[in-house]
């Protein structure tokens, strides 16, 4: 991205001479060695250490260059060729704090040009002045409208800024310019998803079909917004060309949540068996058996849970729930016991605790379990309390009779 300027300065006959028609051929090594030559005949030629430098930044050995630069402008201060590669040298090396400066002056030298313009601009932005990097863009895109580093260079310094009303139009114009900025659009995209806006990020990643990336984000997006159907083709697609973690349990929920629960158990199983001690999966994976009715092995992860997280109370009650659907009663009466312990004593909790008691004949603990649910209940749950009353009437018509 960084291009130095294929400027030189014509010297007499000599090294000098077949350096720069080496440097016009292409035959930057062949330059190198000749500019040298040039050098070592007269160290105060200010043009052959230019002319050096410039052969040396064309094959990229750019601290050398920038030493050779250096030179040049200790022998020629001011000089704006000097002061424009070597700032350019400067900011592939990401030394923009330096670069900054040189380009200023050769900026402020050549007001008409765009090139100093443009990559003071980009050092002004590397350095984290995205309010003097703006003004030094605009400047730039006034004076050629069609360059898209400098349109995509401005979007950056706006979004910086937090100015996402003025920005998306410049990320856009770049993209149209060079089809080669059109991954700018991921970042618009990307600040969308920050700023809440997941319309908007949802609309550009879709035009991203062949970046699993963005396939991978577009489906957490549908995911997030209820868009299940619609996020499982994409979550497919991401998991199919990257099978991560990441990948793997949002492509599961998607599953879950469109009610294909069947699909989503062998990814949970395997999840969890690669994450072991990720309670959050874990929980998932329990919920996901639980909602196939798979409660024994449900039940096997709501205790691995606990084990996890000990202090957890709330999953200690979801673990003695599913151990009453597996008809586990003693189990289940231990898991909400802990429950209890731990300060999760819900109206749910009491009716549960009830009906196991009632179908273990244990007739006292089974009505007292009743009246504390019908107590804490208060007609949030009227079909439970009917068959609470109802149960806890023929239990103490039963304890009458003894």
């Amino acid at each position: 991205m960084w291009v130095i300027a294929a400027l030189f300065f014509f010297q007499a006959a000599g090294p000098g001479s077949a350096g720069m028609k080496a440097l016009e051929e292409g035959r930057y090594l062949a330059a190198e060695e000749a500019f040298r030559e040039a050098v070592a005949a007269d160290a105060g030629d200010y043009s052959a250490h230019f002319n050096l430098a410039l052969a040396l930044g064309f094959l990229h050995r750019d601290l050398e260059g920038i030493a050779e630069y250096q030179k040049t402008l200790a022998l020629k201060p001011g000089l704006y060729q000097a002061q424009l590669n070597l700032g350019i040298l400067m900011l592939r090396q990401n030394r923009a704090a330096d670069a900054e400066p040189l380009l200023e002056s050769a900026a402020n030298a050549k007001s008409a040009e765009f090139r100093p313009r443009f990559y003071l601009a980009e050092a002004q932005l590397a350095t984290g002045d995205a309010g003097k990097a703006e003004q030094s863009y605009r400047r730039a895109v006034a004076l050629d409208g069609k360059s898209a580093g400098a349109q995509l260079g401005l979007a950056r310094a706006l979004a910086e800024q937090g100015k996402l009303t003025e920005a998306p139009g410049y990320f856009h114009r770049a993209a149209e310019l060079d089809p080669a900025y059109r991954d700018g659009l991921l970042e618009l995209a990307a600040l969308y998803e920050k700023n809440k806006q997941p319309t908007e990020a949802i609309e550009i990643y879709r035009q991203f079909a062949d970046n699993p990336v963005a396939q991978e984000h577009l489906g957490a997006l549908l995911l997030a917004s209820g868009q299940y159907r619609d996020a499982i083709a994409h979550l497919e697609e991401a998991y199919l060309d990257s099978p991560s973690e990441a990948n793997r349990v949002a492509l599961a929920m998607a599953y879950t949540f469109n009610n294909q629960g069947e699909k989503a158990v062998p990814l949970l199983e395997k999840a969890v068996a690669e994450e072991p001690g990720n309670f959050d999966l874990r929980l998932m994976y329990a919920h996901t058996l639980r909602d196939r009715k798979q409660y024994q092995a449900a039940a096997g992860q709501f205790d691995a849970a606990t084990k996890l997280k000990p202090d957890d109370a709330h999953t200690w009650n979801e673990l003695g729930s599913v151990l009453y659907l597996a008809e586990a009663y003693q189990p289940a009466l231990a898991a909400f016991d802990r429950a209890r312990e731990l300060g999760e004593a819900n109206a749910g909790n009491w009716f549960l605790r009830g009906i196991i008691l009632d179908k273990l004949h244990q007739i006292r603990p089974a009505l007292e379990a009743y009246r504390q649910f019908l107590s804490l209940s208060q007609g949030k749950n009227p079909d439970q309390e009917f068959q609470a009353r109802e149960r806890a009437k023929l239990l103490e018509r039963e304890l009458g009779k003894r």
